[in-house]
């Protein structure tokens, strides 16, 4: 007789075009920032269609500076919409698994330097091309057809299982912070992020912030009674790198981040200044964000922050003769997490890995940016598994998911979705 996990395996196999055509329809979905709504849509009916119990949520921000787990915005969430599909247990004795992704999406950036347009994905022998296809939609939709095969192959599970769609991932943390305060917790989490089939060992606590700098406009026949805002900001960037050489230094003292070149990762992704082109710029503004280490407080890591600029406008002769520099939290500021070794869920999704790569063990590696896992890991205590498929150019031009390395992932969660809550006959 065939076994379970041959059956499940199959099934991926059966439904897996099937699966292909769903990832298309929702990488075609623009799910930008407060735009995520029809991609919600969408996912709420096909999860209806399961028979999933579906709840669908407001990202809340009453809660931002009452509950640890929520980080600074600056929209409105009236229309910013979390999605959770559950499924009870049928039986006894299983765990219970919640599957957390985020629909949201960044900006395409030049649409004309995509060799398709953004939003109209395309395949190319094993790549299919979009945005997010890569960053996380492939990973969102391989959680629901993982689960599609296990009840395709005859059988159920015997702990209750979630998919969660959540957004603000991108910005904030507060879709997945919010489906955490309503309390759609689980005994583990498994988070499909591209992580080309490797397992994160750990990954970096970051903060988002807003720079402004203040300039005096002036007529460029007279500049010398002026002050560049724009010149200010660039100056202002060379000294947040030496801040941000500081805090890569201390690394040495994190051996899971010893060896990684730059951990912290200041990025400028924003810069906006000036009127007219003609003129000593007024105004300048950007935004970007910075790194630190699994176990430290994030508010200490600001306060660090707003000391150097303090201590930069006190120093530099460009800055001290009055306020020039106004500093504003935008995003995610949140902690980062060590998965510890050993666990459980670990071991679960090790078995599952190996089963599916020829009994190769599964790596492992630190990923030196936020994740939602770190919500349920350092809130919840939650072992937080965070593994996905192969995927290139996340975040730039033409980004792509490998549908082989999708497939493989697929089979990967299906079989870790029946061992972890355990599995019988339907």
């Amino acid at each position: 007789m065939t076994s379970p996990n041959d059956r499940i395996i199959t099934a991926v196999d059966r439904l897996f075009d099937d699966q292909v055509r769903f990832l298309e329809r929702l990488v075609g979905l623009r799910s930008l920032r407060n735009e995520e709504a029809a991609a919600q849509d969408f996912i709420e009916a096909a999860l209806q269609e399961r028979g999933y119990d579906v709840s669908r949520f407001r990202t809340d921000a009453s809660k931002i500076g009452e509950h640890p787990a929520f980080s600074p915005a600056t929209v409105d969430y009236a229309e910013s919409w979390n999605v959770v599909g559950r499924k009870a247990a049928t039986g006894t004795g299983g765990r219970s698994l919640a599957f957390n992704s985020h629909v949201d999406v960044v900006p395409a950036g030049s649409n004309h330097r995509w060799t398709s347009p953004p939003f109209e994905p395309f395949r190319d022998g094993d790549w299919l091309y979009g945005r997010g296809a890569g960053d996380m939609k492939a990973g969102l939709v391989a959680s629901i057809f993982a689960l599609d095969a296990i009840a395709a192959a005859g059988l159920s599970l015997r702990g209750e299982v979630q998919v969660q769609s959540v957004v603000e991932e991108e910005i904030t943390g507060n879709g997945a912070a919010t489906a955490f305060a309503l309390g759609f917790t689980a005994d583990a989490i498994v988070s499909p992020e591209p992580t080309d089939e490797q397992l994160v060992r750990a990954n970096a606590g970051v903060i988002k912030f807003r720079l402004e700098t203040k300039g005096r406009p002036a007529h460029p026949r007279e500049p010398e009674s002026g002050q560049s805002a724009i010149d200010l900001m660039i100056r202002l960037i060379g000294h947040l790198r030496g801040l941000e050489q500081k805090w890569i230094a201390e690394r040495q003292d994190k051996p899971l981040f010893r060896d990684i070149a730059n951990p912290v990762a200041l990025t400028m992704g924003t810069i906006s200044g000036g009127d007219w082109i003609a003129s000593i710029p007024s105004d300048c503004a950007a935004e970007g964000r910075i790194g630190f280490y699994p176990g430290e407080d994030p508010k200490v890591r600001a306060a660090e922050f707003e000391a150097f600029l303090d201590r930069i406008q006190t120093e530099d002769p460009a800055f001290a003769s009055e306020r020039l520099v106004s500093l504003s939290w935008v995003g995610v500021m949140h902690a980062g997490y060590e998965l510890p070794e050993g666990t459980d869920a670990e071991a679960s999704l090790r078995a599952a890995h190996a089963a599916i790569h020829a009994g190769n063990e599964l790596p492992s590696y630190v990923m030196a940016c936020y994740l939602d896992a770190a919500v349920f890991s350092v809130h919840g205590n939650i072992p937080s598994l965070v593994y996905g498929p192969i995927a290139e150019n996340i975040h730039g031009i033409d980004e792509r998911v490998s549908l082989a390395s999708l497939r493989r992932v697929t089979k990967t969660l299906a079989l870790f979705a029946a061992d972890w809550c355990g599995v019988q006959e339907a």
